[in-house]
């Protein structure tokens, strides 16, 4: 038997409204200023319900008289305490009571962040009074300016010699180093200097390893204490990027996977093993970041975009200029700047028979050696001498590892 959904939009407006009464009830045993409890917050919901049935009309009317009953509490609330959580809160009732008759999971769904909110209240006003510094705020707001503002703004379409630059990517490349950093920065403050990294460094490097490296060369050049963890973060984010090649290849060439799985897997024990070593690194003295530190540098972000920027210049001049031979040697630069897509490239030419697999996967290891080349440079401009030497090592070590395999064992497991 089938719940008729406007039933079922009226249980979901119950329950969410005795969810919401149930938090401030207990917000006001203990002293909160709550102007509604758990039996308002319920009638309140069932109201909106009822009146969205009836109509638009009368459902503005509902939450007209509602907000006007909300703001009578408010100016009869002791001016010591001018919150508005209370009332803002059963007026949101209302209007997921409403919304419970359209779509009572998402109404359901809302009231449960909602309620977490109201329960956080003490340990979100810790968090923005004594846990975020200025600076941070600052930081956070131009990262959300450059991601929420800047980039939608910017034409999605290829410009320059060849095509080769498209704006909104390349600024794309700018946030995600901020990101990363920023990323690390919380890491940093919330687990310690040396695990905290190396948890930033694996999930960044999902999103992109470069960006990554990148961002971790900004930590170590503001605190030159960190460089050992964050070559081993540098060398997790490599790892996360490693394991998306996985995924990309059993979908364009599950032979071609099969083939290069030891030089794959050869390539991803050796950053595994220097991504542990920066485990250990840190003596754990480092100060933490505080409200002097920076959670990015805009301008190093900047630097990163406009050498990829250049990389994907010199990759189209020498297309247009050498033809086929400056194919080969756009596929290797184009490994540069996105190692995903040239994988992906190569499983497909495998998967239509117009490449052998022994020719892929020697292909394979050339694009690794492009990325080995890249990541190394990135991390000498963003980080330094000390940062860059050891990352290129790292990477090296890797590659190493990867051609003997690819050279000593035989294709597939």
């Amino acid at each position: 038997m089938t719940l008729d959904p406007t039933y079922a939009g009226y249980l979901s407006a119950l329950g969410l409204g005795l969810l919401i009464g149930v938090v401030r009830e207990r917000q006001r045993d203990h002293g909160g200023h709550t102007p509604a409890g758990m039996r308002t917050h319920t009638i309140a919901a069932l109201a909106g319900a009822v009146a969205w049935t009836l109509g638009l009309p009368v459902f503005l009317v509902v939450l007209g008289a509602v907000g006007l009953l909300a703001y009578g509490s408010y100016r009869l609330t002791d001016a010591s305490d001018p919150g508005q959580t209370g009332e803002v809160a059963l007026l949101t009732t209302v209007l997921l009571g409403a919304l419970a008759q359209q779509s009572p999971g998402l109404a359901s769904a809302l009231a449960v962040l909602v309620a977490l909110l109201l329960q956080a209240r003490e340990r979100l006003h810790r968090l923005g009074r004594d846990l975020i510094s200025e600076r941070e705020v600052r930081d956070g707001l131009l990262l959300l300016a450059a991601a929420l503002l800047v980039l939608p703004l910017l034409p999605d379409e290829s410009i320059g010699p060849g095509g080769a630059l498209n704006p909104q990517k390349l600024w794309r490349l700018v946030v995600l180093v901020m990101a990363v950093s920023a990323l690390g920065h919380v890491a940093l403050r919330v687990i310690g200097s040396g695990r905290g990294l190396a948890v930033a460094g694996f999930f960044a490097g999902f999103v992109s390893s470069t960006a990554a490296i990148a961002g971790f060369g900004q930590r170590v050049r503001a605190t030159p204490g960190l460089l050992r963890p964050s070559v081993g973060a540098a060398m997790f984010a490599a790892l996360a990027s490693l394991l998306l090649m996985f995924p990309v290849l059993a979908t364009v060439s599950a032979t071609l996977l099969k083939a290069v799985m030891p030089t794959l897997l050869a390539f991803g024990l050796v950053l595994a093993i220097g991504g542990a070593l920066g485990l250990r690194g840190g003596s754990g003295d480092e100060p933490a970041p505080t409200q002097d530190s920076r959670m990015f540098r805009f301008t190093h972000a900047l630097y990163f975009a406009g050498f990829m920027a250049g990389v994907l210049v010199v990759s189209a001049l020498l297309r247009q200029a050498f033809g086929e031979a400056g194919a080969l040697a756009t596929a290797f630069l184009a490994a540069i700047a996105e190692v995903h897509a040239a994988v992906a490239s190569i499983g497909q030419m495998v998967g239509q028979g117009l490449m052998g697999v022994e020719t892929a996967r020697h292909a394979i290891l050339a694009v690794l050696a492009a990325s080995v080349i890249a990541r190394g440079a990135v991390a000498w401009v963003s980080g330094g001498a000390a940062y860059g030497v050891r990352v290129s090592a790292g990477l090296g070590g890797a590659w190493v590892a990867a051609a003997a395999a690819t050279f000593l064992l035989p294709a597939g497991l």
